[in-house]
């Protein structure tokens, strides 16, 4: 039987939906040897901001019971660098590149995307969750209201479509969506991480120098599922559905959930060869079922 495991997202065409989290694969260079990158979808970026970021000082990452901690804190060499190295290695590749975009202030995030306006790039994913420096160090994402103004001021300068990439620490994960579309996003991603902590008996000392950090893995991905399906029946925009994926089920189930794409991120940390794994199990899935194109079980439920 013929298959058809493409995808159209913000009418960009994909050859699969398996993208993989900003921040756990590079841009694809680290992996390379490992992957073949243009086996997917589209690659996303690690966070890039205006101006180099040190992140956050050592101890940033712990493992934990079902995934990971991480206060990295985006570190990233800013976006003269990035373009150089980064978007150098990703144009030569059969795939579509999505870059996450990063900031302190509306004045930052704008300047990226000005940056990217006549780049070879074809979507930009906005992290909401850096900390606002001008309100205290709020994030952006869990304010509806600052939500809405930061879509709506990227917006206004990004020449390619814009993804919300969306915070799970907020009460109301559906407000959250709404206020996006409010401000003009043309789709969301979700969830980045949770906040949680460690502390490590032995030492009588904080895992991570930073005392909290995003949780991810396997252990969030119960969570993830859920908020993204309410999410794909309150708005009416495209979703990159993520958080503990790490097998081919685990995709499938994002997808019937409402995702018109999925993100792999922590899994590519214990085996580099994941996303691979995971566009065969799709292939092999849909054979068995008899699943001609992706649309037919999307948001079945």
């Amino acid at each position: 039987m013929q298959i058809d495991t493409s995808v159209t997202f913000c009418g960009v065409e994909m050859k699969n939906p398996v993208t993989v989290a900003s921040g756990t694969f590079g841009s694809g260079m680290e992996y390379d040897e490992f992957v073949n990158v243009e086996r997917l979808g589209a690659v996303t970026t690690k966070g890039v901001a205006l101006t180099p970021w040190a992140g956050n000082p050592t101890p940033r990452i712990a493992e934990t019971y079902g995934g990971m901690m991480n206060a990295v804190g985006l570190q990233n060499p800013g976006i003269e660098e990035f373009l150089k190295k980064d978007i150098e290695f990703l144009k030569k590749k059969d795939t579509r590149i999505i870059v996450n975009v990063c900031g302190h202030s509306e004045e930052e995030y704008v300047g990226v995307v000005e940056r990217l306006q006549e780049e070879p790039v074809d979507l930009l994913e906005i992290n909401v969750s850096c900390p606002n420096v001008k309100e205290g160090g709020i994030a952006f994402g869990v304010d509806p209201a600052a939500l809405q103004h930061i879509t709506e001021e990227v917006k206004k300068k990004a020449k390619q479509p814009i993804i919300m990439k969306l915070s799970p620490n907020v009460t109301n994960i559906v407000d959250m969506a709404k206020a996006a579309e409010a401000g003009g996003a043309d789709a969301l991603s979700l969830i980045n991480t949770i906040t949680g902590m460690k502390i490590d008996i032995r030492k009588r000392a904080f895992a991570l120098a930073n005392r909290t950090g995003g949780l991810s893995g396997p252990a969030i991905k119960p969570v993830a599922v859920r908020m993204v399906y309410q999410v794909c029946h309150a708005v009416d925009l495209p979703v990159i559905g993520m958080g503990g994926i790490s097998c081919w089920e685990d995709a499938i189930e994002f997808i019937m959930a409402g995702a018109t794409m999925v993100s792999v991120g922590t899994a590519n940390f214990h085996d580099p060869f994941v996303t691979a794994k995971i566009i065969e199990g799709i292939e092999d899935y849909m054979k068995h079922e008899g699943i001609k194109d992706l649309s037919e079980i999307r948001k079945c439920l």
